[in-house]
């Protein structure tokens, strides 16, 4: 791990220092450019705006972070012509991260305050003053642009100059609506927003051939002694007739297996059914079932809404590759209100697939090892959309040097099996219009898996689960599982785990053989699909509840005994709330904050959560400050580190919160400063386990660390190496619980303190 960073920043800095002798004689490189913005009074977006004019700069400066050009020195490093160089890692980086240096001599200031110019003009400000100075260095320069602006234009009034066709009415009509206020600055992107907004909403009314470029918005700014402008909207002239028109839909074909890739191809059978013709060889997607994706209907107006909608829906059933909806116009001018015909294309992915994929593991405890996936699809197995799929998996971890017990291992086998059903099974009338913002689906799951802890245990689990899922808009979703059983056992556990059993009973207890039978409800809202939000919030709320159900439907002699099957079974509620907000800084670079809650109570004949539900703090998605599963329960400090305290660690309660700024450094490298807290609490108290159950006191006996990661974004996969240390460590005397002293140059004090992860994906 360390080697890894340590060659990371070799190569940052061999790249920096290695870009200056490639200067030709008499350049400079364009290390810097920027805009500084001047205005009498405040500018409503001055940021936005200041940003906006950077990225007009031509060329743009070399990157550069603490001296560092990456892509300059991979622009010279890469193979050029008439040499022989032809490595591959050399064609890579010149293809994937290169960029053309930039110099002083490339720069034309004249063209770029141009570019300024129109772009202020664009927001508002005429007859702006900008000046452009220059810096130049020994083998750099910089140059500044000083932009004076004006007094910007204001919208008095918005008004409307269209005839008496039923389409300027319906202009009209939605003015009220019109994003355009008195008062607005003017602003030329504002303009073009408000002519999409009109599009989109005389399209979802029928009028299939209008365009945004038929309205002509004009600018009268002759308001003497005034910065104030009158706004006309009128359509332009020689505008064609089919504008005019809204358009009904009155035929509707649907081809379900449409072969894109052969030009020979030719669907023989037909079948209408509620007004839609389905056009396919056989039945390879029944028509009853197709038919309740389509939002298109004969007879209705045309509405880009649900034309897009459709496509979405029959996209998100899993078995269609291309969705291509065409409208072909139908001859009846004599009407007032003309005729399309729908073509719904459909051109289906491979019936089956397989794939295979090896991961590598390493963990934070210094667990290291392999693991092996395959996963097996069939689709549309009963010619509705529905998807079989079948998964493996064969991993294997065994506890390298460093780690609390050297030469821990454990196997773990397991196999899962779905059946995905496109609606919701048993709810008659959910598919159509009723869930417009995406497919319901109804998962059948059964699976089992083998955890084999070599010299300590072999713990045996068995699911089966029934779930329902469905979109309700475009940004909240929600997941019922009911039921949801597992069942959970030990098959085989050694003499040294059964002494760490039998003196704590609440492990013990955690590890009995029991059925786990009750629901599960999760609940997402999720803005992180809106792209150009400045902040975005993910919230995620799951509710687990078991036992109860059980116990309600038994008699008194069975609700004592809290057995099913002569197997106990797990009675708890366990409720997590995850919260997390992301703030765009700049184009690159923002700040994420998270807050998660986890809250276990267990009842009945549990005392604590079972193992396989309970919460557990540190590692690279936790508190990164802290070995995984390290920290806890409460103020509670192993005597020794060894296998029994691995065990030990884990609560029934969970509080976390993590802050991390995201930043890139160049090409694929990125950065992240951040600093997490937290801990895990038992519900009930616990004599073996001191200190480990939630009080009042809970606020001070959060963990905190802080630290420093390195990203390397590749696009599809993203390698996190993140280094981190303890802030404060609530397993020490109250009053030493804050670090005070960092001693780097002591071997002890790093290896201690001083965490490497290694993970895939970012943290949250």
């Amino acid at each position: 791990m360390r080697n890894i960073i340590f060659l990371c920043f070799m190569l940052l800095v061999f790249a920096g220092c290695n870009t200056i002798k490639y200067l030709p004689p008499a350049e400079k490189y364009l290390d810097g450019a920027k805009v500084v913005v001047n205005s009498k009074e405040p500018v409503e977006g001055e940021s936005e705006l200041n940003s906006e004019l950077s990225e007009l700069l031509r060329p743009q400066p070399n990157t550069a972070v603490f001296g560092l050009r990456f892509g300059v020195w991979a622009y010279f490093r890469g193979p050029k012509k008439n040499k022989a160089d032809t490595s591959a890692i050399n064609k890579f980086i010149l293809k994937k991260y290169a960029i053309k240096p930039s110099y002083l001599s490339d720069v034309d200031t004249s063209k770029t305050k141009e570019l300024i110019n129109n772009r202020l003009e664009n927001r508002g400000f005429f007859y702006s003053r900008i000046r452009a100075e220059v810096k130049e260095y020994s083998t750099k320069a910089g140059i500044t642009y000083h932009v004076e602006l004006p007094q910007p234009y204001i919208l008095d009034s918005m008004n409307y100059l269209l005839d008496s066709s039923d389409l300027t009415k319906e202009i009209v009509r939605m003015a009220p609506e019109a994003l355009l206020r008195r008062g607005q600055r003017f602003d030329l992107e504002l303009l073009k927003q408000e002519r999409e907004r009109i599009d989109t909403r005389l399209k979802n009314l029928g009028y299939y051939f209008f365009q945004p470029d038929n309205l002509l918005f004009r600018m009268d700014t002759n308001q003497k002694g005034t910065h104030k402008f009158h706004l006309y909207l009128s359509l332009k002239a020689n505008v064609p007739p089919e504008n005019y028109r809204p358009y009904r839909v009155d035929k509707i074909t649907v081809f379900p297996d449409f072969a894109i890739n052969d030009s020979n191809f030719v669907a023989k059978d037909s079948t209408v059914t509620d007004s839609i013709i389905f056009i396919q060889n056989g039945v390879y997607f029944k028509p009853e079932l197709l038919e309740d994706y389509i939002l298109i209907r004969k007879g209705n107006l045309y509405s880009k809404r649900k034309e897009n909608l459709t496509s979405s829906r029959l996209g998100s059933i899993g078995n269609y590759r291309y969705v291509n909806i065409r409208f072909r116009k139908v001859d009846n001018d004599s009407s007032k209100t003309g005729s399309l015909h729908a073509e719904i294309f459909l051109s289906p992915l491979n019936k089956r697939a397989l794939r295979e994929e090896m991961q590598a593991l390493s963990k934070s405890n210094n667990f290291v090892g392999p693991s092996f996936l395959v996963s097996y699809k069939d689709r549309n197995v009963f010619k509705g959309g529905e998807t079989f799929s079948l998964s493996g998996k064969i991993g294997y971890e065994t506890q390298i040097a460093g780690g609390r017990q050297t030469g821990l291992s454990s196997y773990e086998t397991g196999l899962q099996a779905d059946l995905i059903f496109p609606r919701l099974l048993g709810f008659p009338n959910l598919t159509g219009e009723n869930f417009v913002y995406g497919v319901p689906r109804t998962t059948m799951g059964a699976g089992f898996s083998v955890i084999n802890r070599v010299q300590f245990y072999r713990l045996n689990s068995f699911s089966l689960s029934y779930a329902f899922s469905l979109n309700t808009s475009r940004l909240i979703s929600h997941e019922l599982t009911l039921p949801s059983i597992t069942y959970a056992g030990l098959s085989k556990t050694s003499p040294q785990f059964d002494t760490i059993l039998l003196s704590n009973p609440f492990l013990r207890r955690s590890f009995e053989q029991q059925f786990i039978v009750g629901l599960k409800y999760n609940f997402q809202f999720n803005q992180l699909l809106l792209k150009n939000r400045k902040n975005r919030f993910l919230f995620l709320l799951g509710i687990d509840a078991a036992g109860n159900t059980i116990s309600w439907l038994q008699n008194a002699e069975q609700k004592s005994k809290q057995e099913l099957f002569s197997q106990p079974y797990a009675r708890y509620v366990r409720l997590d709330a995850d919260l997390r907000h992301y703030f765009k800084v700049s184009a690159n670079s923002q700040l994420v904050t998270r807050v998660f809650a986890g809250f276990g109570m267990p009842f009945g004949n549990s005392s604590s959560l079972p193992y396989i539900k309970q919460y557990f703090a540190g590692g690279p998605n936790s508190i990164r400050g802290f070995r995984i599963r390290s920290l806890g329960p409460g103020i509670y400090a192993p005597p020794e580190l060894n296998v029994s305290s691995y065990y030990d660690q884990a609560g029934d309660i969970k509080f976390e919160s993590n802050i991390e700024y995201r930043f890139p450094i160049v090409a694929i490298f990125k950065g992240a400063l951040f600093a997490d807290a937290g801990n895990v609490w038992l519900y009930n108290d616990n004599p073996t386990l001191p200190g480990g159950q939630f009080s009042n006191k809970w606020f001070s006996e959060l963990a905190v660390g802080t630290g420093f990661g390195l990203r390397v974004d590749l696009e599809f996969l993203v390698i996190r190496l993140d280094i981190a240390t303890p802030l404060r460590k609530p397993f020490l005397p109250e009053n030493e619980r804050w670090v005070s002293e960092f001693k780097l140059g002591y071997k002890s004090w790093r290896k201690e303190n001083l965490i490497f992860n290694i993970a895939i994906g970012y943290p949250f």
